[in-house]
């Protein structure tokens, strides 16, 4: 059985290529592979792929296999295209003042051979720009690719920190955005203030994800919101499960509150269920 080698491109895109030439390689070193118009550079981000996505792939024949590790010379080149992306940049800013819609530019990325130019930008809405990409093609002489962003590839090409202090977990290890909803910060009783538990993206956090399995796992040990049960002879219902602390907070019909622990709560239950069938 073969392994496979996933890369990240600097677009951000990702492939799968076999090592058939046996090269000594590792995560996080570069080499030259095939693409649809030539060979780029990308970076090893796993070395030993197996799945059934990839199978499917060798049946379609669509993975082929690393050319080369990235030599000196490549990196050389690599220095060049980054150097004529800059020029890129600042000549595509020029070209779209003349323009009739507005877009902000955020990446300009040449392929390794020069035979790919890909322009990553956020608008508000959509914008129909098939005339300026024959101009831009007309002006640099090659395939170019707009390729308008989400709020959360935003955050992954501009980087910054999150509220933990830490780098944003899509530009470090996060490869792939996970679906963040509603409803998990509802299971994680997150719901008073989604301005905190939203990220510079705009979108609910990361973290949410993470951290949903403790939640629901955590959750069949507690009562369900507004269960009753006497307290201090009186009618309370359950406000809130508090899954950290392993606490529940009670409030009654006049507003009055208590908290106890997850343990008293079971007592008071099963005391009551006691007297109920004696």
């Amino acid at each position: 059985m073969q392994e496979y080698i996933k890369v990240v491109f600097r677009t951000g895109r990702e492939g799968y290529y076999l090592n058939n030439k046996e090269y000594k390689i590792e995560p996080d070193i570069n080499v030259i592979v095939k693409v649809e118009r030539g060979e780029d550079i990308a970076l090893i981000v796993n070395c030993a792929v197996e799945s059934e996505q990839i199978y499917n792939k060798i049946d379609e024949n669509e993975v082929t296999s690393i050319k080369r590790i990235a030599t000196e010379a490549d990196t050389k080149q690599l220095d060049i295209v980054k150097k004529k992306e800059l020029e890129t940049k600042k000549k595509f800013i020029e070209m779209l003042k003349k323009q009739p819609f507005t877009m902000k530019l955020l990446q300009t990325v040449y392929q390794l051979d020069g035979n790919k130019l890909t322009f990553f930008f956020s608008a508000d809405g959509r914008i129909d720009f098939r005339d300026f990409v024959r101009e831009l093609a007309s002006e640099f002489k090659t395939r170019i690719e707009l390729h308008q962003t989400s709020g959360r590839e935003d955050a992954r090409r501009l980087g910054g920190l999150g509220m933990c202090g830490k780098t944003y977990c899509c530009v470090t290890f996060l490869r792939k955005f996970n679906q963040v909803t509603i409803q998990m910060a509802k299971d994680q009783n997150l719901l008073s203030n989604l301005s905190k538990i939203s990220g510079p993206c705009g979108r609910l956090l990361c973290c949410l994800h993470y951290e949903e399995d403790f939640y629901l796992k955590k959750s069949e040990e507690f009562p369900e919101l507004g269960q009753i049960v006497k307290f201090k002879e009186q009618k309370m219902y359950v406000e809130k499960n508090d899954y950290y602390n392993n606490r529940i907070n009670l409030i009654g019909d006049d507003h009055e509150r208590f908290v106890v622990t997850l343990e008293e709560f079971k007592k008071i239950v099963n005391q009551q269920n006691d007297k109920k069938y004696s």
